[in-house]
């Protein structure tokens, strides 16, 4: 409850500094499509149609079906609820009668899924609703303000992402006991999902590919499900694993090499491309600051990337990390068509990314490091313990 006052307190400060009229998340059957924004204001579960409404005011309406009137009003969430039988429009007229918005903001957005929330047939409604009221003000869409909420984190939702950062790193260290030659992918992945459970924890993001495990040379991409491929000498071996703490989420990797008979070091081929990541990840950190764009950031590491003679990795170098593992809003992207707007967006103080550059080395397989960083006022600072040396795995 705390953190969604919290977030509460955010909402109605954006929503008045940016002179937005009013926000409506609109609803229905929760448990069986729910809206990811959402989980900011309200736990419960909606079954008929309702709408969640901030206004620029500072005040909180909702508009529930009678039999979901207790489970709103115990959230306290709202100054004002109204319920209705036989017409949510009714009650929709009445609470836009008393705001009186010109521009009312809906969750629907062309590049970031977290802010798309309402499905098109509840948007088809809302529109005919509005219309049989002779509402004549302008929809916009709400993706700024989930954006905002969503990454902008609290003193509360980096210490849950920090907690489930170290719980992450320290499950790695357990990791470094059972690779050896002749364990499986998979069997990696079995003991990592196993830990996960004894504790009491969840995945970051669906099992079929947390973790992923990646030895040796690899054709497949970077979420591709661990197989029964063996460990060999000779290997690197990537892990790429999350879960979630108090419903916020990690999402690190680590890399290894497994020494081969008579080797007490990697292959120099092997080192430089570890100390090509690491350096590029500590350059894109040293210029991570608020202000700047996020295909600014992809830049500096892709760059780096690049002029060491590596081919460009086919993906983004980092993404912003909270409830979700890919938690929506800036990316720190290039200017590709598939990630829209999203690269343009500005970093401002409060989100927290993943840098994740990637090599291939073909006769090895997968280098890659991802690490966890908060922007603050002047710069961004490490969440998780960056790895320093390649792991060497000597058997």
């Amino acid at each position: 409850m705390q953190l969604i006052k919290e977030k509460i307190n955010q909402i109605r400060d954006f929503l008045r500094d940016k002179n937005i009229d009013m926000w409506m998340i609109y609803v229905r059957e929760t448990d069986l499509l729910r809206d990811p924004a959402l989980q900011y204001i309200f736990t419960g579960q909606v079954v008929w149609e309702s709408a969640f409404i901030f206004t620029k005011e500072g005040r909180g309406y909702a508009i529930v079906g009678s039999l979901d009137k207790e489970e709103v009003e115990k959230s306290e969430i709202f100054e004002e609820v109204y319920t209705y039988v036989s017409s949510f429009k009714d009650e929709l007229k009445r609470v836009l009668n008393k705001i009186k918005p010109e521009k009312i903001a809906i969750n629907f957005s062309i590049d970031s899924p977290q802010a798309d929330g309402i499905t098109h047939g509840l948007f088809l409604k809302l529109q005919k609703y509005l219309k049989e009221l002779n509402w004549n003000g302008e929809i916009i869409s709400a993706e700024e303000i989930i954006n905002f909420i969503r990454s902008r984190k609290t003193k509360s939702e980096i210490e849950k992402i920090k907690k489930a950062v170290d719980i992450t790193l320290n499950l790695f260290n357990e990791v470094n006991g059972i690779i050896k030659p002749g364990k499986s992918e998979i069997e990696i992945a079995l003991f990592l999902r196993k830990r996960v459970e004894e504790m009491g924890l969840e995945l970051a993001w669906e099992e079929r590919t947390c973790p992923g495990v990646f030895a040796g040379p690899q054709k497949v991409g970077a979420h591709s499900s661990p197989t029964d491929k063996k460990i060999k000498r000779g290997f690197l071996v990537n892990i790429d694993f999350g879960l979630k703490f108090n419903g916020y989420a990690s999402d690190l990797q680590r890399t290894w090499y497994v020494l081969r008979e008579k080797e007490r070091e990697a292959p120099q081929e092997v080192i430089e491309a570890f100390n090509t990541i690491k350096e590029a990840i500590e350059i894109t950190v040293k210029n991570l600051r608020p202000g700047i764009k996020g295909y600014e950031a992809d830049k500096v590491c892709r760059e780096y990337i690049v002029s060491k003679g590596y081919e460009e990795y086919p993906h983004a170098t980092g993404h912003q990390i909270g409830r979700n593992a890919h938690d929506g809003g800036v990316l720190l992207g290039p200017c590709w068509e598939r990630y829209g707007n999203l690269p343009y967006l500005t970093i401002e103080e409060g989100m927290v990314f993943t840098i994740e550059p990637r090599i291939n080395l073909k006769n090895y397989g997968v280098m890659s490091i991802e690490e966890i960083v908060y922007i603050r006022e002047k710069g961004a600072e490490f969440l998780s313990r960056p790895q320093k040396e390649l792991f060497l795995i000597i058997s």
